[in-house]
């Protein structure tokens, strides 16, 4: 990897543009270099991931009105779109296509200096691919550059310490893999990664206090805006520049400011993109830092006989956790009983608190109202409060692969004074964890997500598809959708109708 230092120019300085970090960032979108077969292998992981989790939300309301957007823009060639036949414009199936994925917060995960959802790269640079009736091998490729970029990005410049929501990285690094997926030329990525940049940074109040379905869209914004930004740029259009490092650009404005400095690592040239294999999924449809807590909890459970004797319990753990999902953040609504599945899925003490009643988690279930307004688990949520410990911080920064955590020591007091204390640094599904997901858990929850919604010869072709990606043909990537039967698509509430 070769390490950019990346900081405010003055207008006035001499800055050329081979040097701009959305230059380098395009000259690795470019790069001709093979795809290592281990990095082939979790990209089809993450297509079966990605199509799991769409089909546990397909009839949610914000993806069921998504999904109306986009058949409202037919198109041919097009792009499918999660569910149903037909073809449709590429941006508006990859808006459709991410609300899906992202709607219940199941997907992959890669945390460092930001958090991120890598995975959310598929949906639009599949779209461009079926759309441009390209190959496996070349979405592969394209989907490689994607997980490298945002991943790069997320490990060396904070999002969140400025309020900016996580989704300024995925802008970039869709519309970079766009271009690798389209063998386009280094000034034309340039510039569709700087206009993508500068239409998809917002605050991040998307996930502050009453959340709302927001949360699911503004990634998929961010995947359509990537393949309307690849579009201009075809055309002949620019876009800012220098848009990270400019007198009035991003980290002047809107990150550190106009003294501060990043250290950018990308892959250097003819060096293999392997990001991917850094990230992980969930087993459990809740916020990443809450994975391995269910794990915690469902372990911990065992040893307290009557909850009713709890007097208190405290999770320590990291910054994050305890500033984003905890108690740190001060957000009254976590603990609200009427508060949406959004919220209660960055609340760590209601998570926490239902994983230990339940000894499970689930991704209807545990979000039901009838779940959340139960007066023993009110009780007990009201108990749980978190603490920031500068160890945990430290691991969560680490970049130790080994040491790495996002987990937490939880001490539960019982009204006698006993104190049960126990910690969980990754969730059982992590590479390091207890059972880390491989090819066959990512089947097994595709299956159980799939099941009562995709018909199981349906469930089969697609799985085959999927696990064939490599090596389909020109034309051939329509194969990596799923369809259901209308009767699955009733169970879908309806949605007013908008503009289209």
């Amino acid at each position: 990897m070769k390490t950019h230092l990346v900081r405010t120019h003055r207008s006035a300085e001499d800055f050329p543009q081979s040097d701009h970090l959305a230059w380098k960032i395009a000259e690795v979108a470019t790069d001709a270099v093979e795809v290592p077969a281990s990095t082939s292998e979790m990209i089809v992981n993450r297509i079966i991931d990605n199509a799991s989790v769409a089909a546990a939300s397909l009839v949610r309301h914000p993806v069921t009105s998504a999904r109306a957007q986009a058949m409202s823009h037919p198109y041919s060639p097009g792009a499918t779109v999660f569910g149903v036949a037909g073809r449709y414009s590429p941006e508006w199936a990859a808006w459709a296509n991410g609300v899906a994925v992202r709607e219940l917060d199941f997907h992959d995960t890669f945390l460092a200096a930001e958090y991120s959802h890598p995975g959310d790269n598929i949906p639009p640079i599949l779209a461009v691919a079926q759309h441009a009736g390209r190959s496996g091998r070349d979405l592969i490729r394209g989907l490689a550059t994607g997980y490298e970029v945002q991943i790069d990005l997320v490990r060396a410049i904070s999002l969140h310490e400025h309020k900016i929501d996580h989704v300024a990285h995925l802008g970039p690094s869709a519309a970079a893999g766009i271009g690798t997926l389209l063998g386009l030329d280094t000034e034309t990525i340039y510039q569709a990664i700087g206009q993508a940049l500068h239409t998809t940074t917002a605050t991040r109040q998307s996930r502050k206090g009453q959340i709302s379905s927001w949360k699911a869209y503004a990634p998929a914004l961010a995947g359509k805006v990537a393949v309307e930004a690849v579009d201009r740029a075809l055309r002949g259009e620019g876009a800012p520049s220098p848009i990270w490092e400019g007198e009035d650009g991003v980290i002047a404005w809107l990150l550190g400011g106009p003294d501060a400095e990043y250290h950018v690592s990308l892959p250097g040239l003819g060096e293999s993109k392997r990001a991917i294999l850094d990230s992980y999924t969930k087993e459990h449809s809740a916020e990443y830092q809450s994975q391995a807590p269910i794990d915690l909890a469902r372990r911990m459970r065992e040893k307290i006989s009557d909850f009713e004797q709890i007097e208190k319990i405290v999770l320590h753990t990291s910054h994050h956790t305890h500033y984003v999902i905890g108690t740190g953040s001060n957000d009254p609504q976590k603990f609200d009983p009427t508060a949406s599945r959004e919220t209660l899925d960055h609340s760590v003490m209601y998570i926490f608190a239902v994983a230990l009643e339940d000894g499970d988690w689930h991704h209807e279930y545990s979000y039901a109202p009838e779940r959340a307004q139960r007066p023993d688990t009110i009780a007990l949520w009201n108990k749980i409060s978190t603490a920031e410990d500068p160890e945990w911080t430290r691991r969560y920064h680490s970049i130790d692969p080994d040491e790495k955590a996002f987990g937490a020591r939880a001490e539960i007091t019982l009204k006698d004074g006993t104190v049960i204390t126990d910690e969980l640094a990754v969730a059982d599904a992590h590479p390091l964890g207890a059972r880390p997901f491989a090819r066959e858990q990512y089947i097994a929850k595709f299956r159980t997500l799939a099941d009562g919604v995709i018909e199981p010869a349906e469930q089969d072709r697609f799985l085959a598809a999927a696990e064939n990606t490599p090596n389909l043909a020109a034309g051939g990537l329509d194969q990596l959708t799923f369809t259901v039967t209308d009767d699955v698509l009733s169970r879908a509430p309806k949605t007013p109708k908008g503009i289209f």
